[in-house]
């Protein structure tokens, strides 16, 4: 709504299953208002759809099962034939009710003729007062010959809308969609082509770009050349020589340029803002099945992040696998499938292990004496160290409040990464331990046996001596979700949050959406997906993002530790 552009609905799907266009209609009506009008009506339904009804001009479409997508034009069949004068009517009259001379007309006649009919609703969607309402069945191409006709006759030509508003050092600039402004161009789509490399699709927004053109991108400062210029047409790249305001294009192997990236002429830059895009809600481990396709795994999934912004993969430091994070499950899914089916490229998915992490509770105070005599030279080192808590996220903290030289300075850092390194490996179930402060304060050294090892040794004694006294507890993330799906789902949303141990964060109604924002463990999400799409008919979406660390429950700390036990997962073990 922002972006101030004309719109339109297109209702797909008509030949599946309990498929309703009145159905659907009413939900756009609930959501945008009566300004949502149909200018198509289907013929059938589910797996009896077989065409359209036209309601300007009044015709019907029938279109051949076999999807060629020609349609031949008949007279509306009789049993539609109110209906279709119905919301022929309800059309001409939205139509004549924004303009005066249309309406003057439209009382005179109790009509509109079909050229005006045209113009007035060509004008009312250039104004965002009306947004057309279409039907088909992309799958079997029914209906799909006459939206794109109708696109083309009532839709504004990009030249004929407002002009572009972009930026430049912090200022507001205005650019005309007009072949006579300076060149300007906005890639909104990359496709990442295993043999013509990177392919980026863009729009003109202003002027004239040629074959060979060279522009700045402004988000790299990089000079890119604009060669072999072509025209998408489906999978076909149809060469040109020259692209003018309001063309869509394709250029390849740009060096800098991504998705979202705007370039301009030199002598007048400018920068539109890209697509505002959503955020990850969903991750999985991924690993490739051969051990020969692990060294691709990476680059490969790098080159589709250049076409798809919505996707990201990392390694997770604790868990130490690499993650694929993106909007739902059936993205990842089809994330999966262009792996192997562009790049042959097999991988298994499962859910993430969950990185707990492990804290104390409690103060506490230990020694860690390391003494061990062999022949010649033996080892010793002694230190006391006192344990705290602090609070969430503050990581680790060092003191040293060693006196009168009870330990040399040159020992403490030992003690301190004899700390580090055995809270790496945790105390209760092998997870790392954080939001601690240790203070060494006291000890002692002999003068030809103690040794860096020796203080590094002893301090993972007083560590575990003091982890017996602190009260040592699991942590667990915990996510930020916010739930959206139809108000009837409401209730049943809000018991399963509850049962995954979530806490609500508030509620919201927009129209005949329910959104719910709740706090819920990590461990309680891994399988979110499929129940909220079997909870709502697969008409429910959430997302989830990390938000903080909090306790586990002792029951469920029982079971991960046991768990982490059977796994052979020995905590804090020396390794002298």
């Amino acid at each position: 709504a922002d972006a101030n552009i004309p719109r339109v609905f297109i209702i797909n799907k008509r030949d599946r299953e309990r498929a309703s266009f009145d159905r659907a209609l009413e939900s756009i009506h609930d959501a945008f208002g009566r300004g949502a009008v149909p200018v198509h009506l289907p013929i059938g339904s589910e797996r009896d759809f077989k065409g359209v009804i036209d309601l300007v001009r009044m015709r019907a479409w029938i279109y051949s099962p076999d999807g060629d997508g020609k349609g031949r034009e008949e007279d509306i069949p009789a049993e539609l034939d109110a209906a279709a004068t119905e919301a022929h009517e309800v059309l001409v009259e939205m139509v004549a009710e924004g303009n005066d001379e249309l309406l003057e007309e439209f009382f005179a006649e109790g009509t509109l003729p079909v050229e005006h009919i045209v113009d007035g609703l060509k004008q009312a969607i250039q104004d965002r007062r009306l947004f057309p309402v279409f039907c088909c069945s992309a799958l079997h191409n029914i209906g799909t010959g006459q939206i794109l006709d109708q696109l083309a006759e009532i839709l504004p030509a990009p030249t004929e809308r407002d002009s572009a508003i972009g930026s430049w050092n912090g200022e507001r600039m205005v650019r005309r969609r007009s072949d006579a402004e300076p060149a300007s161009i906005f890639i909104f789509k990359t496709l990442a082509d295993p043999f013509a490399g990177r392919i980026s699709l863009f729009r003109v927004v202003s002027g004239v770009v040629r074959n060979d053109a060279h522009l700045i991108n402004a988000a790299t400062g990089t000079d890119e050349r604009l060669a072999h210029l072509a025209c998408p047409l489906g999978k076909t790249l149809i060469p040109v020589t020259e692209l003018r305001a309001g063309d869509i294009g394709a250029v390849a192997k740009l060096k800098d340029s991504l998705t979202g990236h705007t370039l301009y002429d030199k002598a007048a830059p400018i920068q539109f803002a890209p697509v505002e895009l959503p955020e990850a809600s969903i991750a999985y481990a991924i690993t490739a099945k051969s051990r020969n396709d692990e060294d691709k795994l990476g680059q490969t999934i790098f080159k589709l992040m250049e076409e798809d912004l919505c996707l990201r993969f990392d390694r997770d430091p604790q868990t130490k696998e690499f993650l694929l994070h993106g909007t739902g499950q059936a993205h990842i899914e089809t994330v999966v499938s262009k792996l192997k089916r562009r790049y042959h490229l097999d991988v298994t998915l499962h859910a993430p292990k969950i990185p707990y992490r492990e804290t104390i509770r409690a103060s506490a105070s230990a020694q860690g004496r390391h003494k061990k005599q062999t022949g010649g030279h033996g080892q010793f080192g002694d230190c006391w160290i006192r344990m705290e808590p602090l609070d969430r996220g503050a990581g680790f903290e060092f003191a040293n409040d060693v006196f009168g030289g009870a330990i040399p300075r040159n020992y403490i850092p030992a003690v301190e990464k004899g700390i580090l390194e055995t809270a790496a490996t945790g105390f209760l179930a092998g997870f790392p331990m954080v939001d601690f402060k240790v203070t060494v304060y006291d000890g002692s050294y002999h003068d030809v046996d103690s040794s860096e090892l020796a203080f590094k040794l002893a301090a993972r004694k007083a560590y575990k001596a003091a982890m017996l006294q602190a009260k040592p507890v699991l942590l667990e993330p915990v996510m930020r979700v916010e739930i959206q799906a139809p108000v009837e789902f409401a209730g049943d949303l809000m018991s399963d949050v509850t049962g995954r141990r979530g806490r609500m964060n508030g509620m919201e109604t927009k129209g005949p959406t329910q959104v719910i924002r709740a706090m819920i463990p990590m461990a309680e999400m891994l399988t979110y997906q499929n129940d909220l799409t079997a909870k709502t008919q697969g008409r429910g979406s959430f997302t989830m993002e990390f938000d903080h660390y909090d306790y586990v429950p002792p029951a469920q700390a029982d079971k991960i530790i046991a768990a982490a036990k059977a796994a052979g997962v020995h905590a804090a073990d020396d390794d002298e």
